[in-house]
C-alpha cells in the first residue's frame, strides 16, 4: 500500500517547466561590422523576440539577468554589443576620429535582419526594441523608420543624447505603444521622458521610479523593474 501511494505522487507531481537556453551569435551589418550578440531563446517557437540596446561604454553583459528572464517568459531576447563596445568591432570613425554614432542604427537593423531570417523560431510580427540611455535613443531612431517594430521600452531616455534626436522620431513612430521609464533622480531623463510621453498618438506609458539612477542600472535597484518589462512585453507582443 505505501509503495502504491509513492506511486500516486509521482504521478501528480507536475514536470519541472522548459528553461531558455542562451548562446553566442555573430550579426553582421550592411556597413561591414560584425557585432557580436546572445540570443536567449523563448522554450516554445515561434516566438516574439526583443533587442536589447545598452548605454553607451557598456555592454550586452548588463542585460543578462533580465533576458534570461524575459525567455523564460516565453520571448526571445537578443542581446547586441554595439560597434565599439563590448566584443564587437569597432566601425568606421568621422573625421574628427570619433565614432558616428547615428550608425548604431545599422547595428539595429543587423539584429532585426538576424531574427529575420529565423521564421521557423521567431515571430516576425512580434518585435519589440528595449534600450537604455543612448540606447533608448537608438531604439526609437530605429523604430520610427521600420514598421514591424511592434513595441518599445526605453529606460532613460533622452530628447538628445549626443545629438540623436528622439521627439520627431517618436512621432513618426505614430500608434505604436512606448512604455517610458526614468528614475526621480535623473532629472534630465526625467523630463525627457514628460515630453517624450507626447509625442505620437499611440500609447505612451510612463513609470517613474524612485531614486534608481539611470539606464540599466535601475535594475538592480528597483525590484520592480524586470517584472515590469516583462508585462510590458507580454501585453504589446503576445
Amino acid at each position: 500500500m505505501r509503495g502504491l501511494w509513492a506511486l500516486v505522487v509521482l504521478l501528480i507531481v507536475p514536470a519541472a517547466p522548459e528553461a531558455a537556453v542562451s548562446r553566442p551569435v555573430a550579426v553582421r551589418t550592411e556597413d561591414g561590422v560584425t557585432l557580436a550578440a546572445t540570443l536567449y531563446e523563448a522554450p516554445r517557437q515561434p516566438a516574439p523576440a526583443v533587442i536589447l540596446l545598452h548605454m553607451q561604454t557598456r555592454s550586452r553583459e548588463d542585460w543578462q539577468a533580465f533576458a534570461h528572464r524575459l525567455a523564460d517568459s516565453g520571448i526571445h531576447a537578443l542581446a547586441i554589443d554595439f560597434r565599439g563596445h563590448g566584443a564587437s568591432g569597432a566601425g568606421p570613425v568621422g573625421e574628427d576620429g570619433q565614432a558616428d554614432l547615428s550608425r548604431l542604427v545599422n547595428d539595429v537593423r543587423a539584429a532585426r535582419t538576424y531574427l529575420a531570417g529565423r521564421p521557423d523560431a521567431v515571430r516576425g510580427s512580434a518585435i519589440g526594441l528595449l534600450g537604455a540611455s543612448i540606447g533608448a535613443n537608438v531604439a526609437i531612431l530605429y523604430a520610427a523608420g521600420d514598421p514591424s517594430i511592434r513595441s518599445l521600452a526605453l529606460l532613460s531616455p533622452g530628447l538628445d543624447y549626443r545629438s540623436l534626436r528622439t521627439e520627431g522620431a517618436l512621432r513618426k513612430y505614430g500608434p505604436r505603444p512606448a512604455l517610458l521609464v526614468a528614475g526621480a533622480d535623473d532629472s534630465y531623463a526625467l523630463r525627457s521622458v514628460r515630453e517624450l510621453a507626447k509625442a505620437g498618438p499611440g500609447v505612451r506609458e510612463v513609470r517613474t521610479l524612485g531614486p534608481a539612477g539611470h539606464g540599466s542600472v535601475m535594475l538592480s535597484r528597483d525590484p520592480d523593474l524586470e517584472r515590469a518589462l516583462v508585462d510590458w512585453f507580454q501585453r504589446t507582443l503576445l
